[in-house]
């Protein structure tokens, strides 16, 4: 079990800034990895309710679950157990629960393990970047007939890694827009398709 509080900055690219930012940093087809989101909720939102998010990440034959609690702008505390392929595989059929620092957090919530389901995947081509004192993070996503790209900054500092980020975004002549996470986006795009149902 691992859990850590996260500091990230995010924020839309279109197709162009997004192939720009792979050649200024010389990136090649090896160095983006592959990930697939599987996200949770229970039927009354329980967790979108709280501001927070709960998934099983596949990468490779590796797989997590994370449960992400907003604490403040930009902060999230994460919750992780690892998983086995047979653990997860259970877990997405709705065959029991396999995380088990991460029941503990739901429990404080009173959400029961036994209403969460899954409620769709979004699958990342990411790079992954050290940049000063932080991380850079390119990601390309695709779920729901959607495509869209963004850059994320991870940093230890609230301040440093918004000076940073700002910074990074002026350089390469980036405008800066609010940017919701990727669960967020995701919903959006859920909820739109069952209007157009």
């Amino acid at each position: 079990m691992s859990q850590q509080l996260e500091i990230e900055f995010k924020n839309l690219l279109t197709k162009q800034q997004y192939e720009q930012l792979l050649k200024d940093f010389h990136i090649h087809d090896n160095a983006i990895h592959r990930q697939t989101n599987h996200y949770y909720d229970t039927p009354l939102h329980a967790l979108r309710n709280l501001k927070s998010g709960l998934r099983i990440r596949q990468i490779d034959n590796y797989y997590e679950c994370t449960l992400k609690e907003r604490t403040a702008a930009h902060e999230h505390l994460e919750t992780t157990n690892e998983l086995s392929a047979e653990q997860a595989k259970k877990m997405l059929n709705g065959e029991g629960f396999f995380a088990p620092e991460v029941a503990k957090r739901l429990a404080k919530y009173d959400i029961p393990l036994d209403e969460l389901e899954v409620f769709g995947s979004l699958t990342t081509d990411r790079v992954e970047i050290p940049y000063k004192e932080g991380l850079l993070v390119f990601d390309h996503s695709f779920y729901l007939q959607c495509d869209d790209y963004e850059v994320e900054y991870e940093s230890n500092d609230v301040i440093k890694g918004n000076v940073i980020f700002d910074e990074f975004l002026q350089q390469y002549e980036i405008k800066k827009q609010v940017t919701d996470k990727k669960i967020a986006r995701f919903m959006k795009a859920l909820q739109a398709n069952k209007k157009q149902e």
